[in-house]
């Protein structure tokens, strides 16, 4: 039986694996650091609230996560009860200095013993948190940032404060499945800022194209059936009407040249021209035959 043996091995001894996972949670609540202390360590989060790791790392160090969330979360209305107590001049000083004769007066009064009751809640949970984390700063961050920040987005939520996203592509080395670990909320958006992808074009410029059907506008092309008109072409029987030359029997009224051969023969001798076609001068031979025929 596996009495006693919750949890994955993660190939490391008892001590190792402890340490591992207080430094992957106290990682992911420090990525809500303000921007001096991240310059003073150097490390700049891409994105809040987001840690990334391997798929079995991740589903451990969320129970861890979720415990501490929930401790700080429960606390909350302590902090406003402990605040009720304070003095205004002690209360509107960013850190209590014990050595102000002001903070010595109230300290010695019953007004504290009230103050330190309500706080009293804080405490512990702050040093519970500190057992699972073993970060001061990221108890600090935990209770005064983000346990806030979640009660004020989702108060009616008392768990799941986390999310693990599966990542498709696998680490490079050993083939590792990723994953994305991170806390629930609207300000664990991706930073975008510094990206160096190209911004996304415009959509509305875009009707500019539209605005320029001018092409349509050329229908002047359309009007230009000035080609159709042309049906002049068409008017162009006047072919059709050249049955003139059908009209032309000129050849049919030729026996008028029959006829007159005799007149003409007068003028053949006048104007003995080799011109003259003697297509003419052959016609009368053959009219001359009858001639003969009569005598």
């Amino acid at each position: 039986m596996r009495h006693r043996r919750r949890g994955r091995q993660l190939g490391r001894s008892s001590s190792h694996r402890k340490a591992m996972l207080k430094n992957m949670a106290s990682s992911l609540f420090l990525t809500e650091r303000d921007e001096l202390a991240t310059e003073i360590h150097g490390n700049t989060p891409r994105v809040r609230r987001r840690i990334t790791t391997t798929i079995q790392k991740a589903k451990e160090v969320r129970s861890i996560v979720e415990k501490c969330i929930t401790l700080a979360r429960k606390v909350q209305p302590a902090y406003e009860a402990a605040d009720a107590l304070m003095p205004e001049s002690l209360r509107e000083a960013d850190k209590l200095n014990k050595r102000e004769e002001t903070y010595k007066v109230w300290r010695k009064s019953d007004d504290w013993q009230a103050w330190a009751a309500a706080r009293a809640p804080i405490v512990n949970a702050q040093r519970k948190a500190l057992r699972m984390l073993g970060s001061r700063e990221a108890v600090d961050i935990l209770f005064n940032d983000i346990a806030p920040a979640l009660l004020e987005e989702n108060p009616d939520r008392v768990s799941g404060f986390t999310r693990i996203l599966k990542i498709a592509k696998p680490r490079l080395g050993d083939n590792g499945t990723q994953a994305i670990l991170e806390i629930l909320g609207e300000n664990n958006n991706r930073d975008t800022s510094d990206s160096i992808a190209p911004a996304a074009p415009v959509l509305e410029e875009a009707p500019a194209e539209e605005e320029a059907p001018a092409e349509e506008e050329a229908p002047a092309e359309e009007e230009a059936p000035a080609e159709e008109e042309a049906p002049a072409e068409e008017e162009a029987p006047a072919e059709e009407e050249a049955p003139a030359e059908e009209e032309a029997p000129a050849e049919e009224e030729a026996p008028a040249e029959e006829e007159a051969p005799a007149e003409e023969a007068p003028a053949e001798e006048e104007a003995p021209a080799e011109e003259e076609a003697p297509a003419e001068e052959e016609a009368p031979a053959e009219e001359e035959a009858p001639a003969e025929e009569e005598e």
